[in-house]
């Protein structure tokens, strides 16, 4: 591939990367249930790598419960759950930390066999932290069938997305009616020390 070629799939991968993100942003800010924002969030990491599984894990105490997939896990959401020292998913958890895996991810000494996940046993896993407020919340996993060597640009891309996620479960907690009733700059200038007794004459 020339180098003019090489440019032109890099800036065409960087656009791909806005336009999620933009995407994303925009089920934030909409109405939606919490469960249609994760739906649909699921559905575009599924579209930007190409991936055979998406999975979302939230934190219930000190479990990882299920909560969002791409696949039809109908009977599963909700009722797969792993401790935060189990699998490769509670390991991310625990650490904070992406992992990315190319090829049998299966074998690694973390993983957790399942049984009703089809995922368990897919080559490659790729997973990042779901992170509100600098606190762990969840994890998301994306999964391919067969080997992946996962670019830079999608470890990137799912480490803020788990960021994104993380978001808008800080949102779901407020309901519409108090947004529109909190005074947003008495909010920001009381966490800054900055009251309406010291504002800066201009």
């Amino acid at each position: 591939m020339s180098k003019a070629k090489d440019l032109e799939a890099r800036l065409e991968r960087i656009e791909q990367q806005l336009r999620l993100f933009q995407k994303v942003s925009r089920f934030m800010v909409r109405d939606m249930s919490l469960a249609e924002v994760l739906h649909g969030i699921v559905a575009l990491v599924v579209e930007f790598t190409q991936c055979d599984s998406c999975l979302v894990y939230l934190c219930d105490d000190e479990d990882l419960v299920l909560c969002a997939s791409n696949s039809r896990h109908d009977a599963e959401i909700g009722r797969v759950r792993l401790k935060l020292n189990e699998g490769l998913t509670g390991w991310v958890a625990r650490e904070r930390r992406l992992l990315a895996i190319s090829r049998e991810a299966y074998r690694d000494p973390r993983f957790k066999y399942f049984g009703e996940l089809p995922e368990d046993t897919f080559e490659a896993f790729l997973s990042a932290p779901v992170i509100a407020r600098n606190r762990v919340v969840g994890v998301i996993n994306v999964q391919h069938r067969q080997n992946h060597q996962h670019t830079g640009g999608e470890m990137e891309v799912l480490t803020t997305l788990g960021e994104q996620v993380g978001c808008a479960l800080a949102l779901a907690r407020i309901a519409p009616q108090m947004i529109e009733s909190i005074n947003h700059a008495e909010l920001v200038l009381g966490s800054s020390g900055l009251g309406s007794g010291s504002r800066p004459r201009v």
